[in-house]
């Protein structure tokens, strides 16, 4: 119901499939990574995805604005090397504090939020990336292709049918 009660914020009718999760999953190497950070961890679709492929050395921090989706998550992945941070994406660098992300992973609905914030998110995003990381996003409308190419000068975009509503992956780098 918390989907349906918040579709402001979670810019969604449905959660992320399991066959939309592995395509956005598939672009990465999560095995190998040091950090990853995920972008609107909803209902922790995503999230869960992330945790099957995470080496125990890694470190992954998920952002959501919504707190009882944090506090379902947090029950959820207790584990050690997996931070719930109830807080906005716009705020990415304070929890970095200088440290680079071999991914960012973001189902967040970027043509629900206001133009500041997005700036602020992808601003944040890029600037917080290894040489070789990737801003990999879900979303519903090919027309984000043009925002994020604003912010990475090489975007794959790839689509699936394996979701409803049917979704583009866009890798950024």
């Amino acid at each position: 119901m918390e989907l349906y009660s918040n579709l402001s914020t979670t810019g969604a009718l449905t959660f992320s499939s399991k066959a939309l999760v592995n395509k956005m999953l598939s672009f990465t190497d999560i095995e190998h990574a040091e950090l990853i950070v995920e972008l609107g961890g909803g209902d922790g679709s995503i999230t869960q995805g992330i945790i099957e492929r995470l080496s125990p050395d890694s470190e992954l921090l998920v952002f959501e604005i919504n707190r009882s989706f944090c506090d379902a998550m947090k029950k959820q992945f207790p584990m050690p090397n997996v931070r719930i941070i109830c807080d906005s994406a716009e705020n990415l660098d304070q929890y970095l504090k200088g440290r680079k992300v071999d991914y960012v992973l973001s189902s967040l609905p970027f043509s629900l939020i206001s133009k500041e914030a997005t700036d602020q998110i992808l601003n944040h995003t890029k600037n917080s990336l290894k040489e070789k990381g990737k801003f990999i996003q879900i979303c519903y409308s090919y027309l984000l292709k043009k925002l994020f190419g604003k912010y990475f000068s090489n975007i794959e975009v790839k689509f699936t049918m394996r979701n409803l509503p049917p979704a583009f992956v866009m890798i950024c780098h």
